[in-house]
């Protein structure tokens, strides 16, 4: 991982360290009326890396939260609220009604009723669903934008806890909105390949398991998989396994491109060839630089990674840009 995704990757031993520290100065602050400023700004400062380091925690927001209101920031508890809204993957239109709000008397409230209604912690979650809003939770998941690393990951975990309690269709469909969103997350795209793997869906298998290869080569978990699949069909009539049908491959990446398409903001430009061109415009090389530059890797990802498993070899090198972007 680079140094983004380190950092937005949840340490919970650091984020405990740093809410302890804040902690500590914010009972400086209120010892020392003198020195409160001073205290509560060293306070702010290890209670922002505790959410830094562990998101997941809701006693890190807590402690940000509880200063900004002490500091008398309203602002600063409203960019909070906003920024906790991004990771639970609220409605960007729900995050507008943030707007003309009293931080100051409602925002510590606000953001006890999101926890109430939206925790943090999968297993709290998940106790307060019933069969109603887990299929409200399987709608939303279909419109929300997961291009947030740390939305990524909350609702992977919100998932692998709803396949370990037996809706493994509902995982296996919603998976693929997250993965398509952020295709770099190759621990969820283990998770998706060893289910599939269980459940003797060989070609699906294959396919996340190569995903992974791809985009961690060290990591040889396709390789793997072909072996475990020969040592099981030696001894046997069955015919050889090499993988997937290019058909297949290609259904599964065009599957993705279009649900990563959901949140790009990238317009689809026609080109007009005239008489007077030499050569004719490669719509679909134009695509992709458009992806390129305006940061869409996702969906440039997947559009590069289909047009090179059907053969168009130009594409491999826009596959290999898109892949050092996720």
């Amino acid at each position: 991982m680079d140094s983004a995704s380190i950092l937005q990757h949840p340490r919970r031993n650091l984020g405990s360290r740093h809410r302890s520290q804040a902690d500590r100065f914010v009972k400086l602050a209120r010892k020392d009326p003198e020195r409160k400023d001073e205290n509560l700004a060293w306070a702010e400062q290890n209670a922002q890396q505790a959410v830094l380091h562990d998101f997941t925690d809701e006693r890190n927001w807590r402690c940000l939260a509880e200063i900004k209101h002490m500091r008398e920031d309203g602002e600063g508890l409203s960019l909070v609220l906003e920024d906790l809204f991004v990771v639970l993957g609220r409605d960007p239109n729900q995050l507008g009604q943030l707007k003309g709000v009293d931080h100051m008397e409602v925002g510590l409230e606000l953001l006890e009723a999101a926890f109430l209604t939206d925790s943090l912690e999968p297993e709290v979650w998940f106790d307060k669903l019933d069969a109603d809003s887990l299929d409200n939770f399987a709608s939303r998941c279909k419109g929300l934008d997961f291009t947030d690393q740390r939305a990524n990951i909350i609702y992977g975990r919100r998932l692998e806890r709803i396949r370990s309690a037996g809706h493994e269709d509902m995982f296996i469909e919603l998976v693929h909105h997250l993965l398509a969103h952020r295709p770099a997350n190759h621990e969820l795209w283990m998770e998706l390949g060893r289910l599939h793997e269980r459940r003797e869906e060989i070609d699906q298998a294959w396919l996340c398991y190569d995903h992974v290869q791809q985009i961690r080569p060290t990591e040889p978990v396709r390789d793997l998989f072909l072996s475990r699949l020969k040592g099981a069909m030696d001894g046997e009539k069955a015919v050889p396994w090499s993988g997937p049908s290019l058909e297949t491959r290609a259904d599964f990446l065009s599957r993705m491109q279009n649900l990563s398409h959901t949140v790009s903001v990238v317009p689809v430009v026609e080109e007009e060839v005239t008489e007077d061109e030499d050569e004719p415009i490669n719509l679909e090389l134009k695509r992709l630089q458009d992806l390129i530059e305006a940061g869409e890797a996702a969906e440039a990802f997947f559009m590069a990674r289909s047009l090179f498993t059907s053969g168009e070899s130009w594409a491999e090198e826009w596959m290999l840009k898109a892949q050092s972007m996720l």
